[in-house]
């Protein structure tokens, strides 16, 4: 959960997998109410072209993590105009953006606007952490949840992804209120507690919370089934290899990423996952599987090292991105490539 809080830009687009035969998730029911209601979703509008599905990415890069404020971000139409992919915090409690700034961002449906969602640890500073409504458990009620202290993040505490009021608060009110804020999904964090295991102090998890964080995955999907949805990190084979109330977990996706794959220092294995995922050849909605590397090369000054991570990348048919350092500045950094 290396959350970056610069944001470096990217001016040119990248690939990923090569198309393959779209996963059978379409939103029947959602259209059909949107059709009832005579609202048709802007992106729909705007991507004329677009396959009956609301799953996939029209388009995979430019793309950008954020998760500071919009005064920080700066020019809101200028990161609507560069990037098509905007990955921004939205809780209602933390006021980062109002509902016609988020309208900004997403430039009439031309972009997809995205949602960090903590789903392996619960961060102190949510409202979540203390209260919840009635009929919910609040992260720190749930001690029979905890999976212990984050280390590095003194305000986050692992959380057992499969303990059923967890999943609850998580899908229905958590989750629930990031969707009534209009976003186009969800951006998974910290989901690579499923890989942990129990040798660690570092957020053990034995196969029954692994195979909860699966299972929570699926209980997204299938609340929010038209709802885009990326997991960050957790690439590995527990993930990739996965299986959830009878489907391939993969299918439920929409696309991955994966932190520090190529800077500040190269990542073989982290390399080799998302190849791995690559040569799946998903297609959610019949569109190519979104796969994102989230690099960090020291400064926004760095730009031979961005090219390098950029280039590097691209030549895996990824699509990439490079801020200054994890939990670095609060600013907008535009790459001349």
């Amino acid at each position: 959960m290396k959350r970056a809080l610069a944001v470096c830009a990217l001016l040119l687009g990248c690939g990923g997998g090569e198309a393959a035969e779209p996963a059978a998730n379409a939103d029947a029911n959602e259209n059909a109410d949107a059709d009832a209601d005579g609202a048709a979703d802007s992106a729909d509008a705007i991507d004329s072209d677009a396959p009956t599905s609301p799953r996939g990415f029209p388009e995979r890069a430019p793309w950008v993590s954020f998760y500071g404020t919009a005064s920080e971000m700066g020019d809101l139409a200028k990161v609507a105009a560069t990037f098509r992919v905007i990955n921004v915090d939205v809780d209602p409690d933390g006021g980062n953006f109002t509902d016609a700034q988020l309208a900004t961002l997403r430039a009439g449906g031309k972009n997809r606007v995205i949602s960090y969602l903590n789903l392996g640890a619960c961060e102190t500073y949510r409202s979540y952490w203390a209260t919840s409504p009635s009929g919910f458990l609040s992260c720190k009620a749930n001690t029979k949840a905890h999976r212990g202290a984050y280390d590095g993040y003194p305000d986050e505490t692992w959380m057992d992804v499969g303990d059923a009021d967890y999943q609850k608060l998580m899908v229905e009110h958590v989750a629930a209120r990031l969707a009534a804020r209009g976003v186009d999904g969800f951006f998974l964090d910290n989901l690579e507690i499923v890989e942990h295991g129990t040798a660690t102090t570092n957020g053990p998890c034995d196969a029954k919370c692994a195979q909860g964080g699966l299972d929570l995955v699926r209980r997204l999907r299938e609340r929010f089934p038209g709802l885009l949805i990326v997991m960050q990190n957790a690439t590995s084979d527990v993930t990739r290899l996965g299986k959830t109330g009878g489907v391939d977990l993969p299918s439920l996706l929409d696309g991955i990423s994966h932190e520090e794959v190529y800077a500040p220092s190269y990542d073989p294995d982290a390399e080799k996952e998302l190849l791995a995922w690559r040569d799946m050849k998903l297609a959610p909605g019949g569109r190519p599987f979104f796969i994102a590397t989230e690099d960090y090369v020291g400064s926004c000054a760095a730009t031979a090292k961005a090219k390098a991570a950029y280039d590097k990348s691209r030549a895996n048919g990824f699509s990439p991105y490079a801020t200054d350092e994890s939990g670095g500045q609060k600013v907008v950094c535009y790459w001349p490539f």
